[in-house]
């Protein structure tokens, strides 16, 4: 099989924000309690945070994590998680039929972001709660002194204010699952006083509206534009969500779930854009990808009901999960002119790339490592390559390509690098890879995963599923060829 692609610094599609490489940790299952957090766990500093777990967590270069939830955060007492951690009460979560100890809470999480080298993405109740609630989180959070809750906070240990700059107006508003689950006009009412509020509050923070649980609500379209359309004004972002399954074990049609997702994504702008155009404004409105990952291996998970901390939407990951995590990066990038953030939900064994025992090890899942590559290495600017390749059928989409492919190129650093994945199970494919006016760029490290099952998985004593280096591609003048493996993650990095 052959393909070509031709790359050129015109073919920019924008800057990529580094927030596009976001992740997730709601009080959810064991994501903090035995994920991020465990006191009396061998590697636990003094403030009980798992050091393993931040090491792993550092090398994904996660510039911002989303907390507290998700549809935890509907029902939730900010304040039930700050001061004196004796005095916290325990709470009936709702959400997932737990009990909350509320041992970890917003100064923990933000002694934990300092740690991780990440940002907070803060998420504020708006579902059993309101904009009160709203603005006094973020005075508490980010003012600095001489009020009830900012000196409320420097009464708990914290005397510099945390300076969160990006929050979540609520989660999933449109959900019957939601608690204060609420119609698009009552919703858009609510998000813009609280956004008014806590913008009057702490100004220059950003706020993200909810969109849509997921494309198949049968108000989807709907409820964007008319919670935008009350609330445009106020707002930043507008949130999307969407997860994918092989529920019919089905690896092509599965890896061609991206171009639902391309479609998703462009009808969200095409509604942003619409209000801005009824509205005649002059603000763009951009997307928070604030979930998104593969998630079907662990929904009926059994559990005792309000117990602490139980294991929850454990999924373990194998080898196509991981082409698919990066092929949604890739689709990612490929509209980081508008995509502005993006969250890989979760981080930490909930749906996550990084996997622990509780008082024991931990591992990187399948779905770690190209999430470490785009993040690491796909920064600057995306290009848009011209693609030449054979496609195939599927079971729902016709003309799928069979590569899947996004260039980076980072001018300040003089580098750049191109992602691929080849969903062909059988073929490998020869990729010439024309680099027009990328004089004295040269390839430097050519790295992949390719060669397993696509049911393989990794475990605590051997991850099997990690890349490895090959020789780097021969250039030709202009023209790079390299040779992608069957059913293939790959890395080509340049420097000039």
């Amino acid at each position: 099989m052959k393909a070509k692609v031709t790359l050129a610094k015109e073919f920019r599609i924008g800057d990529i924000d580094k927030r596009i490489y976001g992740s997730f940790i709601e009080h959810l299952g064991r994501a903090v309690y035995g994920g991020i957090y465990e006191p009396g766990h061998p590697t636990a500093d003094e403030n009980g945070l798992r050091k393993d777990v931040l090491d792993l967590v550092k090398k994904l270069n996660v510039p911002v994590v989303r907390y507290p939830g998700g549809n935890f955060v509907s029902g939730y007492n900010w304040e039930d998680g700050v001061g004196p951690v004796e005095k916290r009460p325990r709470r009936l979560d709702l959400a997932w039929g737990t009990t909350e100890p509320n041992e970890f809470g917003t100064n923990e999480f933000l002694d934990w972001c300092k740690k991780a080298n990440t940002e907070c993405m803060m998420a504020v109740n708006l579902g059993t709660r309101g904009p009160d609630e709203a603005r006094n989180l973020v005075e508490y959070c980010n003012h600095p002194s001489g009020t009830y809750w900012s000196d409320l906070r420097r009464s708990h240990g914290v005397e510099k204010p945390h300076d969160i700059k990006l929050w979540c107006l609520g989660n999933e508003m449109d959900g019957p699952w939601q608690m204060g689950a609420k119609t698009a006009v009552e919703y858009g009412r609510t998000a813009l006083e609280a956004s008014k509020l806590m913008k009057w509050t702490s100004p220059g923070i950003e706020t993200v509206l909810c969109g849509s649980s997921s494309r198949n609500m049968s108000t989807f379209g709907k409820w964007e534009a008319e919670s935008l359309d009350i609330a445009y004004d106020s707002i930043d972002y507008v949130s999307l969500h969407q997860y994918y399954g092989n529920h019919d074990d089905d690896p092509m049609n599965f890896l061609a779930l991206t171009m639902q997702l391309d479609d998703f994504i462009y009808s969200i702008i095409c509604t942003c854009d619409y209000i801005k155009a009824r509205k005649r404004s002059e603000k763009t409105i951009n997307l928070s990808f604030d979930e998104w990952n593969v998630w079907y291996h662990s929904n009926n998970a059994k559990f005792e009901k309000w117990s602490v901390a139980p294991k929850l939407l454990e999924d373990i990951y194998n080898f196509e999960d991981a082409l698919l995590v990066g092929s949604m990066l890739i689709t990612l990038l490929r509209h980081c002119d508008r995509v502005k953030i993006a969250c890989l939900a979760q981080l930490v064994n909930v749906i996550a790339p990084i996997f622990t025992e509780t008082g024991g090890g931990v591992f990187e899942q399948p779905t770690y490592f190209p999430f470490m590559h785009l993040s690491n290495y796909g920064r600057g600017s995306a290009l848009l390559p011209l693609v030449d390749c054979p496609k195939y059928d599927s079971r729902e989409f016709t003309d799928v390509p069979y590569l899947e492919t996004i260039a980076t190129y980072d001018e300040e650093n003089d580098e750049m690098a191109i992602f691929c994945v080849n969903k062909s199970q059988d073929e490998s494919m020869i990729l010439d890879v024309n680099l027009m006016d990328f004089e004295g760029y040269t390839p430097c490290e050519f790295i992949s995963m390719d060669g397993y099952d696509r049911k393989e998985e990794n475990t605590f004593n051997d991850v099997k599923v990690r890349p490895h280096n090959n020789p780097v591609p021969s250039l030709d003048g202009k023209t790079l060829t390299v040779e992608l493996k069957p059913f293939s993650w790959n890395v080509i990095r340049l420097k000039k």
